[in-house]
Parts: structure tokens; sequence; C-alpha cells
């Protein structure tokens, strides 16, 4: 018999053929996948398995020992494993972008996973005020904390600075006017706009000076009987450079103050200390903006604050009781995950001198060129051994952006892989398969290809997580 006649009869299979369900699934073979995955799961996927195998009967192409319990089992338990892997998956940020917000941005330090951890396990005090034995305001946990790091008097918490801003302008500008410079009229990831924003809030959007300059009397000359509150806006993503004249917070709060109308600033990335001290560049504190004479700001969580998502309102506490009785609060406020992985970042800035050793984010930004350097060449070999002849793999200076619209147009020098392809043909396509390579890793590398390139920048990748990367490598398929 030859070779062709036997596969062809090997392909001689009825759809009758197919066994039922019942059968394979109460084939001892199946027994383990029962136990691991329930039967539920097994039938819906088992069922959609026999399916195919009807199709590949009617055309011919079913092969006998595809019907074996074996066979099936096998087929089974590589179509749950895959369809049970979590979507939320770790990967290795190489991107050069500390705060990535596509990559989740700020890691959380060892002691809010802890208090994350036991906020998941057990019971706690999210509204029940142990003092009184009565409900209390899931505020209170975080409140005073906030309050003795920015000076502010109150403070409420809601799920992003998004949600921030929406709320403070429907608070206290509903129906009525906030002035903002068009200079400060900003769009960030996601679509967000504060025009936008302020329509979805209620608030007629007054536009003042020009895209590169505004000065004091634009803000003066538009104010009127319906104006709300003065407000700025923290430029995200972007710098205006050149002939530009823009007024700043101290002087936009004098202007408001003087007509008796509060002064809102939108600080974006938040920080609460100087980071100039780590050589880092200047940004701002909220606690600055508050001194110079701001009433309200609003600032992220998981940006330089290096916390988890939320969105801080920080200043007077009368109008910060008034946004928490606006119905939206309850809409947009955080829950108890959010509240004890805050509480647990916020107190470490009450030991500034260990916050570069405690604080992830900040141990990331602050990483020198020379200890990158080093685990950078330690990784070389490896590389360029996965990679093979066809690319030629070096180390190299680079830079990396601190990410989420902060510092938008500082740089962090840094080290890491240039990967470039030496083979035939154009390089751009290669380049794309060899991304793709490197995130279909069992811990995806996200790196970026720019400049006829693929960069690696070794800025997030700690000490601690060489070996991983440098091991998974022989995964890795072309």
């Amino acid at each position: 018999m030859s070779d062709s006649l036997a596969v062809n009869e090997e392909t001689q299979v009825r759809v009758s053929d197919i066994p039922a369900v019942n059968t394979v699934l109460n084939a001892p073979e199946l027994a383990p996948l029962l136990d691991q995955y329930g039967r539920t799961r097994v039938t819906a996927v088992l069922r959609a398995h026999l399916d195919a195998l009807r199709q590949q009967a009617l055309q011919g192409q079913l092969t006998r020992s595809s019907l074996s319990v074996a066979a099936m089992r096998d087929e089974l338990a590589g179509l749950l494993a895959a369809d049970s892997h979590s979507r939320v998956r770790r990967v290795f940020n190489l991107t050069g972008t500390v705060l990535h917000t596509n990559l989740g941005r700020a890691l959380l330090p060892d002691e809010a996973v802890q208090a994350v951890m036991q906020a998941m396990t057990s019971p706690v005090n999210l509204e029940f005020n142990l003092d009184t034995g009565r409900r209390g305001d899931r505020d209170d946990l975080i409140e005073d904390l906030i309050c003795e790091l920015t000076g502010a008097e109150a403070a409420t918490v809601v799920n992003n600075n998004a949600a921030a801003v929406l709320l403070m302008l429907n608070a206290l500008a509903n129906r009525r006017e906030a002035i903002v410079s068009r200079g400060e009229l900003v769009e960030i990831g996601g679509a967000f706009r504060i025009p936008d924003i302020m329509k979805r809030a209620g608030t007629r959007l007054v536009e003042v000076g020009t895209t590169n300059r505004t000065h004091p009397h634009d803000y003066e000359d538009a104010i009127g009987a319906r104006t709300a509150m003065l407000m700025k806006v923290h430029c995200s993503n972007y710098e205006v450079r050149g002939f530009t004249r823009s007024v700043d917070v101290r002087e936009v709060a004098q202007i408001a103050h003087r007509h008796g109308v509060p002064a809102t600033v939108d600080l974006g990335s938040g920080t609460l200390v100087d980071m100039t001290q780590w050589g880092l560049p200047p940004e701002d504190t909220v606690r600055e903006t508050i001194e110079q004479g701001a009433d309200l700001v609003t600032f992220s969580g998981d940006k330089l604050l290096g916390g988890p998502q939320a969105g801080l309102l920080v200043g007077r506490r009368d109008l910060i009781s008034k946004i928490k009785r606006n119905p939206l609060k309850r809409a947009l406020r955080v829950g108890k995950l959010t509240l004890a992985a805050l509480e647990a970042v916020l107190q470490l800035y009450r030991a500034p001198e260990f916050l570069v050793e405690r604080l992830t984010t900040l141990r990331l930004l602050t990483r020198s060129q020379a200890h990158i350097r080093q685990h950078t060449l330690h990784a070389l070999y490896a590389v360029q051994q996965a990679l093979g002849a066809d690319y030629d793999v070096q180390a190299v200076p680079m830079f990396s952006q601190i990410g989420s619209g902060a510092m938008p147009v500082d740089v962090l020098p840094s080290f890491g892989l240039r990967v470039t392809y030496q083979g035939g043909g154009r390089s751009g396509r290669h380049l794309q398969a060899l991304q793709a390579s490197f995130r279909g890793l069992p811990r995806p590398v996200i790196g970026r290809v720019a400049d006829d390139a693929f960069w690696l920048d070794f800025r997030c990748l700690e000490p601690n997580q060489l070996e991983e990367f440098v091991t998974q490598l022989t995964a890795m398929t072309r």
C-alpha cells in the first residue's frame, strides 16, 4: 500500500464516526480536566471542538487519529489553558517611558501592596467610625494625611484626575463660566480635552488670550456676573516655546480673589516634593500651588505621586464640602483598595529622606546611567545569541522620559540595547516582526521601533528582574 493511499484511508472519516459529547466527557482520561476546570467549562469547549471536527469531516480532512480520546484530551487541555489565562499580564517595560499610561503608570511600593492585600482579605473600616461606632466618611481615612502633606484645608478623592476636574466644574461652575487661557486648552491621552470636560460638566468655557500669549488683563476683562472661577491647567505632553507669555498661579489667584471667585488649578502630575533634590527637573508641588493662592488643586495619584489610579482634590474647606455634596461624587468615588494603597504611599512621604529607596516610581526615575549600563551589559550577549547573525545588538546610551504628561520636554540619561537588522531586504518589516516576537515571550517585553532600529531601554528593568528577562529569551521564535 502506498503512503498516499494510507493517508487517504486515514482521512476517510465520516461525521457519524465522531463520538457524542457525553461519551468523551465520561472517558477516564478527561477526569483531570473536569477536576481542574469544571464540567460546565469543559463541556462548552468540547462542543466547540466537536463542531470543528464535523466541519473537517465534511471537507474530507478529518483524520481518525484526531478522534482518539487521548488526542481530544490533549487538544482540550491546550484550549482550556489558553482560554483561562488572565488577560492582565505582567510585562517588562523597556519603552523608555517610566510612567507609561498604556502599561499602568506608577508601580506600587511594597507597603502599598501589603495594604491592598489586607483590604482585599479582611473587612476594613471603609465607612465606619471606630470612635463613635457610627457610619463614617471614606475620605476620613486619608484626608488628614493629604492635608498634612499639601497644606490644604480639606481633601477628597475620586477615580482619576479627569473625574476630579469634571466633579469640580460640575459642583462649582454648572450653568456658569470658567475662564481659561487658550494656551492651556490641552488634549491629553485618550482624547481628554478640557473644552469637552467643561461641556459635560455644564460649564461654559470662556477662552482668553492667545495660544502663545496671555496677559493678566485678559482675565480681568473676561470676568462677569456669570464667572464661577478662573482656572489654570497644567500643559501635559507639550511645551510652548519662543514668543510666549503666561500668567502664573499667584497672579491669577490675586485677580480671582479681587472679584470674589475661586482660582482653581488642574496640576496634572501632582508631585508632593521638590524633585530637584534628586537631580530631576523642577515641577510645581501641590503645596507650592496652594501657597501661591490656589483655592482648589486637582492632581493624579498614579503619576509623580507614585500611587494608585486616583484623582485628588485639595483646597478650601467650603469648596471641598460643596464638591462632596454633589451627586457625582458618589458615582466617581474610589473603593477600599485604592484608599488602602493611597494611604500607604502617602505615609512614605512623611519620611522624605527614605523616599528614593521606598517609592518605586522615584527609584526608577533616579537610577543613574552608569547603574543602568551595568545591567544592560549583562544582557547584551544573551540577546545577541537569541537573535542570531541577522541582527546586530549594541549597548548604547539613550534617553528615557518620565511620561504621562509629567515634565513633557525633559529627558533622563539612560542606557539600553539598540537592535538593527543586518539581513537582506528592507529592515522595517523585520524589526516589526522582532518587536512582535519580544511581545510573544512568556513575560512580554515591550520596546519601541524608531530610527530603523529596535530599542530596549533598561531603566525600568530592575536588577532582580534581569535573570528572568535573560532566561526567557530561549523561548523566542522569529
